[in-house]
């Protein structure tokens, strides 16, 4: 008789495109998080928190591929109904299109304008890469309902805010904004598009635009290439280009390149380029009321510029699009020195609700990269993978365990970050090497002796690390690491060594 085949044990790896997060890396994006909360609620905007899931119908035309509803998000099938077929369900890609489905549900209890901020994972079905997840979070803040390029202003305004309150100094970070309808006009004066025929403006300008969103990538004449006959990479691929003539593509590239020394000279020359096109001088008026609102409210150029060559790459923007860049270098995985690059963006929406409600409803909004921002602390060295982890209440005597507890419940009372050791304490060494793998900053040790003698010992560890590294440092040479102190004393003296190693 044939041995039964075993059933094999299941892989312990993540899913390709996701990965799991671990202490500092997860209490981190907690603060950060909390902290651009705190930003967005100083600006008036309320939390919501919306579902994971929406049926594919409600994202519509912002899916990678309609009538593959499973191909760039993660989708699936409801049973069947008796009289239908089963809905088409999907995680979220973005905040922002779940975001127009809930106002179209609840808006007659909503206020107008709607102002929300909502913070959460996001999910996109594309191919994995390095430092790219299928899995991310995305923290967002819109305006529902207000047609007036203040609240567009605000926007920039509340991102420069939020920078700063994380820790990216001024000087490090810009952002820049610019306006779809200067875009627009300036492909119309070109004779690029027909904003009569919609559909063929759409899908002409979505190439155009994607050429331009490539500038940080493949400079002016890689550009260039993409918007003529098209271009061959370093690999011999060759990308099919949108078939402008010369004297088209100039006017485009005039307007990629129209940025000056001032906002007010870089007004002045998009509104050169587009005379003739109602929508582009609407865009530059736009732009000049963004510039003087921004002035207004002490934001100077230093934090927030126009810059011509923004474009943002999503289909559903239709006034200004904005984007907050890092501008200070680092290495990247090969060495190579470049700047670090966007960490947040976003624009005006005036047709997603529509959708939903046949009417047009005005909107604008940001998404910050938290992941992203967190890379960038981490790069310019303002923010360490290591956090002070707890103190550990070491056992030397099984049978006092409730002594033990009730000296970690002394701890945290006093909003101490404390634990007794759970683990087999019949080895005390490792007692002493579990607290140095939790990055504790202080052990508490109490055998018979000590509890007959009516004290404990109070173990600095991160003196003792520092001293193990160099013995000799005259620092630390008359700092004892270890005390002896009355029990009652336990808690002072935890609190005099965390404060001194702040």
């Amino acid at each position: 008789m044939a041995k039964p085949k075993k059933t094999p044990r299941p892989k312990a790896e993540a899913p390709k495109g996701f990965r799991d997060y671990f202490g500092a890396e997860v209490t981190q994006r907690a603060e950060m998080l909390r902290k651009i909360a705190g930003v967005y609620h100083r600006y008036g905007f309320d939390a919501l928190e919306s579902s994971g899931v929406e049926t594919v119908e409600a994202l519509g035309k912002f899916l990678p591929d309609v009538d593959r509803p499973n191909e760039g998000v993660f989708a699936w099938q409801e049973d069947a109904d008796a009289d239908k077929p089963g809905d088409w369900l999907a995680l979220r890609y973005d905040l922002t299109a779940p975001l127009a489905r809930v106002y179209a549900q609840h808006r007659n209890d909503l206020p107008t304008p709607y102002r929300r901020y909502a913070m959460g994972p996001v999910w996109r079905n594309e191919k994995p890469g390095p430092g790219r997840f299928r899995q991310f979070y995305q923290c967002d803040a819109d305006t529902v309902g207000a047609p007036s390029v203040a609240a567009d202003a605000e926007i920039c305004a509340m991102l420069a805010d939020c920078l700063e309150e994380v820790g990216i100094e001024r000087g490090d970070y810009i952002v820049r904004v610019n306006n779809r309808k200067v875009l627009n006009g300036v492909m119309e004066v070109a004779g690029v598009l027909d904003p009569s025929d919609p559909d063929k403006f759409a899908a002409e300008r979505g190439i155009v635009l994607r050429a331009i969103d490539k500038l940080d990538r493949l400079g002016l004449d890689g550009v260039r290439a993409l918007l003529g006959a098209g271009r061959k990479d370093d690999s011999g691929d060759f990308t099919d280009g949108a078939g402008l003539t010369d004297t088209q593509a100039d006017v485009v590239m005039g307007f990629m390149q129209a940025k000056r020394d001032t906002g007010a000279q870089t007004v002045a020359r998009l509104r050169e380029l587009v005379q003739g096109s109602v929508v582009g001088l609407q865009g530059v008026e736009e732009l000049e009321t963004i510039a003087d609102l921004m002035a207004a409210a002490g934001y100077g150029p230093d934090r927030v510029e126009i810059d011509p060559s923004v474009v943002r790459g999503l289909g559903y923007y239709t006034g200004p699009v904005f984007e907050a860049e890092l501008t200070f270098e680092i290495k990247d995985d090969k060495g190579r020195v470049r700047n670090f690059g966007s960490v947040a963006g976003g624009g005006r929406y005036d047709d997603l609700v529509k959708r939903f409600t046949g009417q047009e409803v005005p909107a604008t909004g940001v998404s910050i990269g938290v992941d992203r921002l967190l890379a960038a602390l981490h790069a310019k060295g303002r923010m360490t993978s290591d956090t002070v982890g707890p103190v550990v209440v070491t056992v030397m005597d099984k049978a006092r365990m409730a002594e033990y507890q009730a000296m970690v419940a002394e701890l945290r009372q006093a909003g101490i970050r404390a634990e007794v050791y759970l683990g087999n304490p019949k080895n005390f060494g490792n007692q002493l090497k579990y607290a140095d793998r939790r990055n504790s900053p202080v052990a508490v040790i109490a055998g018979g002796d000590e509890f007959d003698k009516g004290v404990v010992q109070i173990k600095d560890l991160i003196l003792g690390a520092k001293m193990a590294e160099n013995a000799t440092l005259e620092e630390w040479k008359d700092r004892p690491s270890q005390y002896e102190v009355p029990r009652a004393d336990l808690l002072a003296k935890v609190r005099e060594i965390l404060e001194l190693n702040r």
